[in-house]
């Protein structure tokens, strides 16, 4: 019976994927690479992958519907929407705010206040949906925005706050729901590099309108490439969809038909009455969709995720407390008091009147196979794609410039193991000690370890 084959195959993928992915090399200091991210996996995400495929159920179905309502749970809002990265999730959390269904929904010329420190797809679906990123500073230690700068961004233009929770550490959630609030504004949390995190016990990507996720290889879950869109509002649910389906205006599930129990009796636009509700498209839409075998790769990640967060923030205490010797030269990323940060990476800022600079740091860890990475674009508005668009500044950016020149970060995912954090820690000593006497190491530019 093909049951039985279907068993025995799946046996027999699980028996690959020990012998196939299991790592037994032993760590050698400056010769292995320290990768700065990377998946973590067993035989439990190669067999839900290979078990879906099976089915042949390639576009997004049970698995899918299984995943978003996990997700949802997991992080504590009413609905999760997957789609196919988490780029594509900010860009349908932005597009549907701007929905002609909604009456105090966002339009062309709209500001929004957001940031320039950070990854570039926050701030694109602002302007390619026609609103005006309106930028502030962000805090030396933590990368996020700063709450003393809301009021001043704030104009008769203002409709929305857009910003990430800065490599795992939550933004001033206090301060940034009180101000929408007061003011009427949306909120977006981009919680890509954020997933598990919380503030005051809440956590994060429940507090704004809408939220992001993203499950590329590097973040707290990996789906191979994935994202997500949460809220607790069905109707904004509904929108997202609309527009991660081709701008539908039609909400039935793959392979389902009725829903909404008339699909030949409605009158839209200049349609004739009664004409398949299945074709009928409400905005100008998009096809963002994952596959089926992602979300069961996906399903499986998740259940591991409270012990991922738990490593990251062991590993970033780890550093935190072997590099504290050294906060005179390097600011070290402290964490609010209010925070339970689920660290993406760790961030170090190197003071101005240090005798060592950035690129001698990352050329001198490169060097010893650690791999490092700016915080992402560093200040968007230095970057050619955006030297034109329509935008405000509040104040002068210079803790984004700072950070552009002077910061990087290094890993803590859960793959680190104690003689790479050991290597990491002593190869920060090796330049960061004779520093702190006036010397500096130089070394030459290394080779790539790896894609961003």
């Amino acid at each position: 019976m093909w049951q039985d084959l279907h068993q025995e195959i799946l046996e027999k993928v699980k028996e690959y994927s020990r012998q196939r992915h299991v790592k037994r090399d032993e760590f050698i200091p400056g010769t292995t690479p320290v990768p700065y991210a990377g998946r973590v996996f067993d035989e439990s995400e190669v067999t839900a992958a290979v078990d879906t495929v099976l089915d042949f159920w390639l576009t997004l179905g049970p698995q899918g519907e299984a995943f978003e309502n996990e997700l949802a749970k997991a992080v504590g809002v009413r609905e999760a929407l997957l789609t196919n990265s988490g780029s594509s999730a900010n860009l349908l959390a932005v597009s549907a705010l701007t929905s002609s269904t909604l009456p105090d929904g966002l339009r062309p010329g709209d500001e929004v206040i957001t940031v320039a420190a950070g990854f570039p797809t926050t701030v694109a679906p602002l302007v390619q949906n026609g609103l005006v990123p309106v930028f502030i500073d962000v805090e030396p230690a933590t990368a996020n925005l700063r709450p003393d700068l809301l009021e001043r961004a704030l104009s008769s233009k203002t409709r929305a706050v857009v910003a990430a929770h800065a490599l795992g550490h939550p933004f001033d959630l206090d301060a940034v729901t009180d101000f929408c609030q007061k003011n009427d504004l949306w909120l977006i949390e981009d919680n890509c590099d954020a997933l598990g995190a919380e503030w005051r016990g809440k956590r994060t990507g429940s507090f704004g309108d809408m939220a992001t996720q993203s499950f590329y290889p590097p973040h707290h879950l990996t789906m191979g490439e994935g994202g997500a869109v949460l809220t607790n509002t069905p109707r904004l649910r509904r929108l997202a969809e609309s527009f991660r389906d081709w701008g539908r205006d039609c909400w039935c599930p793959s392979g389902k038909d009725n829903t909404c129990g008339k699909r030949f009796g409605w009158k839209m636009g200049d349609l004739p009455e009664g004409y398949d509700h299945k074709y009928i498209y409400r905005h100008l839409g998009y096809n963002l969709k994952p596959l089926d075998m992602q979300a069961a790769i996906g399903r499986k990640q998740l259940a591991k995720l409270d012990g991922f967060v738990a490593a990251r923030r062991a590993n970033h205490a780890y550093l935190m407390e072997a590099l504290r010797p050294f906060e005179g030269l390097i600011h070290l990323p402290e964490a609010d008091p209010r925070a339970n940060a689920s660290w993406f990476g760790f961030l170090v800022v190197v003071r101005d009147h240090a005798p060592v600079n950035r690129q001698e740091i990352v050329r001198h860890l490169e060097a010893r196979k650690i791999q490092t990475r700016p915080l992402f674009a560093g200040n968007l508005l230095r970057h050619p794609a955006f030297e034109n668009i329509e935008h405000r500044v509040v104040g002068d950016l210079r803790m984004t410039d700072k950070i552009m020149n002077d910061a990087f970060f290094m890993g803590v995912y859960p793959g680190l193991t104690k003689p790479m954090l050991d290597h990491m820690v002593n190869s920060l000593r090796e330049v960061l000690e004779p520093a702190s006497t006036g010397k500096t190491v130089r070394v030459a530019m290394p080779q790539i370890l790896g894609a961003a």
